[in-house]
């Protein structure tokens, strides 16, 4: 069952922007991309308070940068729970995982959730121990018991080149053991977190705050890589706020946002897609984001 309640409507909608998406030269397209689309009747949602639709919101996907929210999250609880502890080092590389999309920060984030490091090919006991370690991200979602994050894969670093080393061995022969996500269960992270779910108030405005994106059309010319050009924001006017996570590589172009729109209600959007050419088609986030909020906007109209 999932944590919102389904809305007929809202899927014949989303179904007609897929359709008319693809017809323009995007071949397969509804193959290739996942949809989780949630809107809100109140400013200050409570978790599972959503309404909405989806398209292959089941689907498994490479998550590319998308990860990094939860590894985020999972900070934050682990915090939270005294098992590492906060320091300026520690928030210095949440705020660039997050706000510039840091791999290096990725990076030291995992090994200290963890206890983990990069190097060199591991045998014996001490490359199951390691590979025991690296499974905790694991381990903590499945204990979470959400039905939305049953299959999902969390347990690897981002890469700007590729692994090397026992962090290649762990991704296995066949890659097989890569991250692996779907838009589902990161829709109900975003929720967890913008609805503060299980984390303290301090936990949550810090995250918030990594996550907000400049509308600002100079800000964003100063910061060529600003997570809304091509991506959901940019569908957005400018008088609206977003929280967001894209995730952008050869084969892969996602975006995850929360949005408000001037005196509207909250909409939360995932978007998974896959293959080369959608990777670099920085056109049909904005495009969707433009007709979900359209029709975002006439139910909060009717309901004010």
């Amino acid at each position: 069952m999932a944590f919102y309640q389904s809305d007929p409507n809202m899927l014949i909608h989303l179904k007609s922007v897929i359709k008319k998406l693809e017809k323009e030269d995007r071949p397969d397209f509804n193959k290739n991309i996942a949809i989780s689309w949630i809107r809100y009747d109140s400013l200050s949602p409570t978790p599972g308070s959503g309404f909405g639709a989806s398209w292959n919101a089941n689907k498994l996907f490479y998550p590319a940068s998308v990860v990094k929210l939860i590894y985020a999250i999972a900070t934050e609880i682990w915090i939270r729970n005294k098992l590492i502890v906060e320091s300026e080092e520690l928030f210095r590389a949440l705020s660039d995982m997050l706000r510039h999309s840091s791999n290096d920060a990725t990076s030291y984030i995992i090994d200290v959730l963890t206890g983990t490091t990069s190097g060199p090919s591991l045998r014996g006991e001490c490359w199951q121990s390691w590979q025991l370690q690296r499974k905790l991200i694991n381990q903590w979602i499945e204990n979470l018991g959400w039905e939305e994050t049953k299959k999902i894969n969390c347990c690897q670093k981002t890469w700007t080149e590729g692994p090397y080393g026992r962090d290649k061995d762990f991704y296995g022969e066949k890659n097989n053991n890569r991250n692996a996500l779907n838009t589902s269960s990161i829709a109900r992270f975003f929720e967890s977190l913008m609805s503060n779910q299980f984390l303290t108030s301090n936990s949550s405005k810090r995250l918030k705050k990594y996550l907000y994106r400049s509308l600002i059309p100079l800000e964003r010319q100063a910061n060529p890589e600003n997570q809304i050009d091509g991506f959901l924001g940019e569908g957005l006017s400018q008088s609206s706020e977003i929280w967001s996570k894209a995730g952008w590589m050869s084969q892969a172009r996602h975006d995850a946002a929360w949005w408000k729109e001037a005196d509207k209600y909250p909409m939360l959007v995932v978007i998974f897609s896959k293959g080369k050419e959608l990777s670099k088609d920085n056109i049909f986030l904005p495009s969707i984001a433009k007709e979900l909020k359209n029709y975002g906007q006439k139910i909060t109209s009717n309901n004010i």
